[in-house]
């Protein structure tokens, strides 16, 4: 984690705040690419991951996040709304939770609400690679859509690519995922962030794709039970003891607690952000044990192998488990 500057904090959208954050002395922060995201620290054990939105650069003057304010949330959007420019704020560096692919096949980008964040970046990138793409985006009203003139820019030089679905005026989705996917020809990459209706719909269309050519990202919706407090598994009722391979530290993690809260108790330095599953930034490797998957990240062929762990939210299947740290 690294210290900058939020120069600007403004909305883009209704309840959209739009952060620009610099370094204090004017250097370049490091390079991103399409899908990476920052880990912003908003208060102590309150962190929470946001793609970065842009053009991808290896010399970034400023990052640039949005965030969508969720006031029934746990409070990370709320400290992000707060946020004042000239205020400082701790970051990490960006890494790739939802990587873009190069191919010459099409590229299915779609978005639901806060959902386009990510996808911003992938539009910049893929006109950068001349590669084809279409990006349906989603939302409730032309007034909550963000960055819709930005991303109707990239595409006016091919009239079609990205197309809008505002609810209609009952307030249902007009957005038909289940028939872009059908649409979206056989060698095409298919991507989707937004809420979890659309991320359930969109990966019961895609049963009969290739795995590989299917990426989503999660983003904890308003009206989403965070994954990590259902604590209601066969194995809530028993004390884990977590070794921690590197050191050989034994940290007791008791019932209805989590390894991470445990390992941060004990006072462990450990990569987390959204605490609940979803955004991937706490993977461990496991090295003995099985674990008990509970997250939203992991592939089934991921799960299957074992030799990973979100320790935000997943236990283990017996009393130990040795990990990676």
């Amino acid at each position: 984690m690294f210290e900058v500057v939020v120069r600007t904090a403004a909305p883009v959208a209704d309840g959209v705040k739009l952060l620009e954050l610099v370094t204090a002395d004017g250097r370049p922060l490091p390079p991103f690419v399409a899908g990476d995201h920052i880990v912003v620290e908003l208060g102590a054990r309150l962190r929470r991951s946001y793609s970065l939105i842009g053009p991808p650069c290896a010399d970034a003057m400023a990052y640039r996040v949005a965030v969508a304010l969720n006031p029934a949330g746990r409070g990370g959007s709320i400290a992000a709304h707060a946020l004042q420019p000239g205020q400082s704020v701790r970051i990490s560096p960006p890494a790739s939770g939802f990587p873009l692919v190069r191919t010459a096949a099409p590229t299915i980008l779609i978005a639901g609400g806060i959902g386009i964040t990510p996808m911003v970046a992938m539009v910049h990138q893929l006109m950068a690679w001349a590669a084809p793409w279409r990006l349906h985006y989603a939302f409730r009203s032309p007034a909550a859509a963000a960055f819709v003139d930005e991303l109707v820019g990239l595409g006016s030089r091919d009239p079609g690519a990205a197309s809008l679905y505002p609810d209609d005026a009952a307030g249902r989705p007009t957005l038909d995922v289940a028939k872009i996917v059908s649409d979206a020809p056989a060698d095409a990459h298919l991507y989707c962030c937004g809420p979890e209706p659309m991320l359930d719909a969109f990966l019961d269309a895609c049963r009969a794709h290739d795995e590989r050519r299917v990426h989503i990202e999660r983003f904890a919706a308003p009206d989403d039970t965070p994954i990590s407090t259902d604590r209601s598994g066969p194995h809530e009722d028993q004390h884990l003891t977590v070794q921690l391979a590197r050191s050989g530290r034994m940290i007791s993690v008791a019932p209805q607690e989590s390894i991470l809260e445990a390992l941060l108790d004990a006072g462990e330095s450990v990569d987390f952000s959204c605490m609940e599953g979803i955004c991937g930034s706490c993977r461990t490797r496991v090295v003995e044990g099985i674990p008990e998957h509970r997250d939203a990240v992991l592939t089934d062929s991921e799960r299957a192998a074992g030799d990973a762990i979100m320790i935000c939210c997943s236990r283990a299947k017996g009393d130990r488990l040795v990990l990676d740290i």
